[in-house]
């Protein structure tokens, strides 16, 4: 996008009353995956930045066409050593810049995401943990906080995170106790942790992520899964959407709620009722399908069981071969274990527009799982990036754009600008 086109509508904004709280107010398009997963939306480094990953997917990005200034960049990485991979279901000119072009259907980037996913957790989080990757998602993501779980018609379904204001006593805390998010450590004992958003008033010096108790200032090291201390196991239901095809690929028909069985807690509330609850990272493991040992019989023993998630799975829906899926996934999460998160995707703003809007919506949240469960988001040297670059407010007012809003508007603000 270039700076008129974003002064032009940002500027119409400001004058009719509108506020611009970020880039994507002024024409009402805004990825959620992005700002509900790290709480900013796609705040990505410059192209340069590329440079310094050692292993960089373009997903359906193709940067020598809409990114031309800065495709050197793409290009001079390659003589340094990083591997490259084209994930676009056309032959693209960034395909002839890759060491592996793979091209899934149209529409079904969703489907190999997830495939993806399953294969990085199952060899590095189940089989052979990455400290490195299991220390990022314990101390830095939601993976080890509590979820209710409510009935359903004979199966239990995700509800809530559990919040300290849910149990007795409110756990201790005294202020915003219904904005604190809940969890065990490795002693088995329950805690509230620094840095949910209850934090950020009334508690001074404690809306941080350090590893310690919101109450007692003690150092904690929280627990990612219940199983091995779970006092039950419980059979969860996940939905699936794997079974509606369309004319450019092919379903794989399987339930439309999915039944995974989960280790659990139960709790006593302040008002008196039980309720079962788990850990975010145990859910996250049995929606991907992962076998843990439970008697789950959606759950895959192998990459060639076509269950959900799997590359088998996926190999029938976007037509790419689970053996290139596998070494994809497996190649991408060994470099960012080995460099500490030299690994990076490129998407474009919004991949295959015409599918219906709930797979762009699981695509988008299944990049940032990639990223999220290999430790590579807010790395100076791999990420989730858009093919852009970014200018600062005085630049644009140097070429004579949108250098003031109004006269009696807000003092001259010099932020970036995504572009």
């Amino acid at each position: 996008m270039s700076m008129v086109s974003y002064a032009s509508g940002a500027r119409y904004l400001s004058l009719i009353g509108g506020t611009c709280l970020s880039f994507y107010d002024w024409y009402c398009d805004l990825p959620p995956a992005s700002p509900q997963t790290w709480g900013e939306q796609t705040d990505v480094p410059e192209s340069a930045d590329w440079y310094n990953s050692s292993y960089i997917i373009a997903w359906g990005s193709n940067v020598p066409q809409t990114r031309t200034p800065d495709a050197h960049f793409f290009t001079e990485v390659r003589y340094k050593g990083t591997k490259t991979v084209a994930i676009t279901p056309d032959y693209a000119e960034i395909a002839k810049l890759c060491d592996l072009w793979l091209a899934p259907k149209q529409g079904t980037d969703a489907a190999m995401a997830l495939a993806m996913g399953h294969v990085m957790l199952r060899e590095f989080h189940l089989d052979k943990p990455s400290q490195y990757f299991t220390d990022y998602v314990r101390r830095y993501t939601d993976m080890p906080m509590l979820v209710m779980l409510e009935e359903r018609d004979g199966y239990y379904a995700a509800g809530r995170m559990l919040r300290a204001a849910d149990l007795v006593d409110a756990l201790g805390q005294e202020t915003n106790p219904e904005w604190k998010t809940v969890a065990f450590d490795e002693k088995g004992e329950i805690t509230v942790p620094n840095g949910s958003i209850g934090f950020r008033w009334g508690d001074k010096g404690k809306w941080n992520l350090e590893q310690r108790d919101g109450k007692t200032g003690e150092d904690v090291e929280l627990r990612l899964s219940l199983l091995g201390g779970h006092d039950d196991i419980a059979n969860v239901g996940f939905p699936y959407f794997g079974g509606e095809g369309t004319e450019h690929f092919n379903k794989v028909e399987l339930e439309n709620v999915l039944l995974h069985k989960l280790p659990v807690k139960r709790l006593q509330k302040a008002d008196g009722s039980s309720v079962l609850v788990t850990t975010v990272y145990d859910l996250t493991m049995a929606n991907y399908g992962l076998d843990r040992g439970l008697g789950d019989e959606n759950c895959a023993s192998s990459y060639d069981d076509v269950k959900a998630y799997t590359p088998a799975w996926a190999e029938k829906i976007t037509g790419v071969s689970r053996a290139h899926i596998i070494r994809t996934a497996r190649e991408f999460a060994d470099n960012a274990d080995k460099t500490h998160g030299r690994s990076m995707i490129i998407v474009r703003r919004r991949s295959e527009p015409l599918v219906p809007p709930r797979y762009e919506l699981s695509r988008s949240y299944q990049y940032a799982d990639l990223l999220r469960l290999r430790r590579s988001e807010r790395r100076r040297l791999g990420a989730l990036c858009r093919p852009g670059k970014i200018a600062s407010a005085d630049r644009m007012a140097a070429a004579g754009v949108c250098s003031r809003l109004a006269a009696s508007g807000a003092s001259y603000e010099q932020h970036v600008v995504l572009l």
